[in-house]
């Protein structure tokens, strides 16, 4: 199972677009303030869900006194406002968006991502029409600094029973995919491990991926850049390929 994943391939325009530091800690203090407020109790150790949400943050190397004033916010009004969001529709070219959202005004996420859709050359759908395209997976980010005593053989052996479907080793991570009934099994294994994944999520992988020609498929990555950077949406996934010729491109453009 080691090596590069076939899901790797969605990774580069995620990478980028998590190098803006701002935007990732709306995104994790969102996560947090849910957590604290749907799981029951504002301490990590008798809320699961917030815990997760807690090491993310650390993994993200968000401030303590960032987390903390999360956590409270979880019980208060600006909490009771929030919801979760999914929207789903289609690029240019048959490249099928996934949005995933968190706001306190419905109207007004909704417009805005009906808005990118139109105003780049997709188009919203109705939510359900793409979700078959697209395996929620749980995916643990591990530092391999952490597996230095381990064999990496030995490590997904270990894994297996506790719903492995893939892992992916890079340079300075290895990053473990369950599925999302095994989320839950694969969480308390790692924890029997003494193992803390640097991150935790679940995430939305394309079942396939559709290349593009260079032009078009920076076509669609402006939609998809755009619906990122509004700051209601958390993630957007997709099923455009990141081929070697797009990601020479882009890497020419930074």
């Amino acid at each position: 199972m080691s090596g590069h994943s076939k899901w790797s391939s969605i990774k580069h325009k995620k990478g980028a677009k998590d190098a803006k530091r701002g935007k990732i800690f709306t995104r994790i203090i969102k996560e947090i303030t849910i957590a604290a407020r749907d799981g029951g109790s504002p301490d990590p150790e008798m809320n699961p869900s917030l815990r997760l949400a807690i090491n993310n943050a650390k993994g993200a190397n968000m401030p303590k006194d960032n987390i903390e004033r999360a956590v409270k916010k979880g019980s208060g009004e600006e909490a009771a406002n929030l919801q979760e969001y999914t929207f789903e529709g289609y690029g240019s070219n048959g490249i099928a968006v996934f949005v995933e959202a968190t706001s306190d005004n419905k109207n007004r996420v909704v417009a805005n991502v009906r808005m990118i859709f139109n105003k780049y050359g997709g188009e919203l759908g109705i939510n359900g029409s793409l979700s078959f395209m697209f395996d929620r997976k749980g995916v643990f980010t591990i530092e391999r600094e952490l597996l230095k005593d381990w064999e990496l053989e030995e490590f997904e052996f270990e894994l297996i029973d506790a719903g492995l479907e893939e892992i992916e080793v890079e340079e300075e991570e290895v990053i473990v995919y369950a599925s999302f009934d095994s989320y839950g099994d694969m969480q308390k294994k790692l924890d029997e491990m003494k193992i803390e994944a640097k991150s935790v999520e679940l995430q939305r992988i394309p079942t396939t991926t559709k290349a593009l020609e260079v032009d078009k498929a920076k076509s669609v990555l402006r939609l998809i850049d755009k619906m990122e950077e509004d700051d209601d949406v958390n993630v957007v996934y997709h099923t455009l390929e990141m081929t070697d010729e797009l990601a020479a491109a882009l890497e020419e453009e930074d």
